[in-house]
Parts: structure tokens; C-alpha cells; sequence
């Protein structure tokens, strides 16, 4: 099991609360060149969902899917956030509880989610699927508290996804992070608990102009974790004469989402 994986070393190291994360949010938000924005294309998706709707986030985080576009969540949205780790579902309430809404927050492990069958129409896993060490029983789990016909809006990244940091990294001998469900392979993996799977990508790319957001930004990572001070110094200057001559750090980035529904004969599979 790699760190990324790891329930132990993401709860109470890279997930004790939303300081990584939200580092890294701010680099996209900043310096994304899609205008629109991740979590406006991404509302502009939940939209074509049931405005009256039982719903289920899974690894929330601080939040911040809800707080970028909170004038864009149905009323008619009953919804409970969830994270596996005590300190973001925290950052979560505080972020959230200002906004009115009545939300529920739970912790809850993707794998043994604790829901009757059916209670939920959409069940949302933005960017988390992948952190998760039993996919199939995860998977197997939401699909369980989905009603038929109920969607799960899966968001992950594709192989490109910023494949220059791994570069980096690999180059420098730190160890470097692929995904175990990708916009490539996951497909595959969601196909035998749903049907249809569609899936949609976002298109966007950061030109990141100034070095402290970035060098934070990869400090943030699993991929730097513990590794000596002095390699990633070595980065730090390399990318520092990069942005001096060019102006621009360009990063590639593919990301997009998977829309899954449970069929609506579901029922019948179970007799």
C-alpha cells in the first residue's frame, strides 16, 4: 500500500486538516487557465441532476465544492457531507455552517458507508476515489445507497494530470504518485456496479507566474512527503530560472469527471 492509499498516513499526516488541500486548491484557482473555473464547470454538470434530491458527498474536504457556488445549490437538496478524516470533516462544519443551509456532517469511510440501501438519489466523489485502498467495495457500498436510477458523480484525473511534477520529482528521486483510478482506467472499474458511465473532461492548464504558490503547492504533496530539504532546494532553483527565462511555468493539466447511474431495474438483480 503506497502512502496515497495509506487510511493511517492521510488521516493524521497529508489529511489531519485542510492545510494541504486547500494549498493546492489555491494554485488552480489562481492560476488555471480555463476561466470559468473547476467547481463552476463542475456545478454547470450537477445541474442537468434532480433539483429534489436525498444527496451524499464522500471525502468533502474543507468544503470548498459547496462554497465556491453556494447560490447554485438547490433548495430542494437534502445534503450530507463526509470525510474518513475527524479534522477536514471539522473544516468542513466551519466552513459551512455559515452558509445556512442545513447540512448534515459525518464521518464516514467510502468503504462502510453507514446508510440504509437506498437512501440517496446522487452521491458525489470529488477527486477522492482514488486515496481509496478497497475500490470495488467502495464502489459496491455507494451503489448500495444509491436509489435505482441515482447517479454517482465521480471526478478524478487523467494520466497527463500534471505530469510535469512527477517529472520533477522522479528526476530528484522522490517518489512520484500514479493514480489507481483515472479518467482512463476508471471506466472499467465503475462498469460493474453501474450503467450507463459517461464520462466528461474539463479542459484547462496552469501558467503559474510566481515561484512561492508552486514551491508551496508541491510541499503540499504525498510525492514531497519526507523527503531531504536539500533535493527539493535543487528543484526550487531549477524552476526559479525557469520562470526567469520563460516568463511562465506551464503544467499540463486533464481533468474531468465520471457520471454513473444505477440501473433502475436494480432491484430485480437482487432477487
Amino acid at each position: 500500500m503506497t502512502k496515497f492509499t495509506d487510511p493511517t498516513y492521510l488521516q493524521t499526516d497529508q489529511y489531519r486538516n485542510a492545510d494541504n488541500l486547500n494549498t493546492r486548491i489555491a494554485i488552480h484557482e489562481r492560476f488555471s487557465t480555463n476561466p470559468q473555473g473547476w467547481y463552476a464547470w463542475l456545478w454547470g454538470v450537477l445541474a442537468e441532476l434532480p433539483s429534489e434530491a436525498s444527496v451524499l458527498e464522500l471525502g468533502c474536504g474543507s468544503g470548498a465544492m459547496w462554497t465556491a457556488c453556494p447560490e447554485r445549490i438547490p433548495p430542494g437538496w437534502r445534503v450530507t457531507v463526509s470525510d474518513f478524516s475527524p479534522g477536514m470533516l471539522d473544516s468542513a462544519w466551519r466552513s459551512l455552517v455559515t452558509l445556512g443551509r442545513g447540512f448534515k456532517f459525518e464521518q464516514i469511510d467510502a468503504q462502510a458507508i453507514s446508510a440504509p440501501d437506498e437512501t440517496f438519489d446522487i452521491v458525489i466523489a470529488n477527486f477522492m476515489l482514488y486515496h481509496v485502498p478497497d475500490r470495488p467495495k467502495a464502489l459496491a457500498e455507494i451503489r448500495r445507497v444509491l436509489r435505482p436510477g441515482g447517479t454517482l458523480v465521480a471526478a478524478t484525473a487523467g494520466i497527463n494530470h500534471l505530469k510535469e511534477t512527477r517529472v520533477w520529482f522522479e528526476r530528484l528521486g522522490m517518489d512520484s504518485f500514479h493514480s489507481p483510478f483515472t479518467l482512463e482506467n476508471g471506466l472499467a472499474q465503475l462498469q460493474p456496479f453501474f450503467d450507463p458511465v459517461e464520462i466528461r473532461r474539463y479542459p484547462d492548464g496552469l501558467r503559474v507566474t510566481e515561484l512561492p504558490p508552486l514551491m508551496a503547492y508541491l510541499k503540499s504533496t504525498t510525492s514531497y512527503g519526507h523527503n531531504p530539504e536539500s533535493a527539493f532546494a535543487e528543484l526550487e532553483q531549477e524552476l526559479a530560472a525557469k520562470l526567469q527565462a520563460d516568463g511562465a511555468i506551464e503544467i499540463s493539466k486533464d481533468s474531468g469527471l465520471f457520471l454513473a447511474r444505477k440501473p433502475i431495474d436494480f432491484a430485480h438483480e437482487k432477487r
